[in-house]
């Protein structure tokens, strides 16, 4: 029967003999397979400290930051807030399911840590605004 269509066997047969000239024509991934002591770039030193990058980037990351920082403080109907996570913990606190309970207070702490993270990040942010307005966007 010859169909327009590959059967399982001819599709198979084709690609046994794929996997067999790759394997004849292609060198092997795996012939050394102990890893590398010399680090796989190499780069020269940098010779600045990014700062106009830096500066260029600056409103973009406070965008960011501002914008995970209203999700994070938001209310009880903002999915990624603490307070909806806090509401939460205490529904399965109250139906008694100790071990999500547990969980759940584990990733609270963890996104409590992460808004103080994120204000301090913030606030720096700010003051490499400030100096990149007096020192004309890191060219200086």
């Amino acid at each position: 029967m010859n169909t327009p269509f590959p059967t399982r066997r001819r599709m198979a047969a084709a690609a046994l003999a794929a996997t067999a000239v790759l394997t004849v024509t292609a060198p092997s991934a795996f012939a050394d397979s102990t890893p590398s002591k010399a680090p796989r770039t190499t780069a020269k030193a940098p010779t600045t400290d990014g700062a106009k990058g830096l500066c260029k980037r600056a409103p973009k990351v406070a965008a960011r930051l501002d914008r995970a920082l209203g999700r994070l403080n938001g209310g009880v109907t903002t999915v990624g807030s603490v307070a909806r996570l806090q509401q939460r913990v205490d529904n399965a606190k109250k139906e008694g399911h100790t071990a999500v309970e547990t969980y759940l207070n584990d990733k609270l702490t963890h996104r409590k840590g992460l808004v103080t993270t994120l204000q301090q990040r913030q606030k720096d942010l700010k003051d490499v605004a400030a100096w990149c307005a007096a020192n004309g966007n890191g060219t200086k």
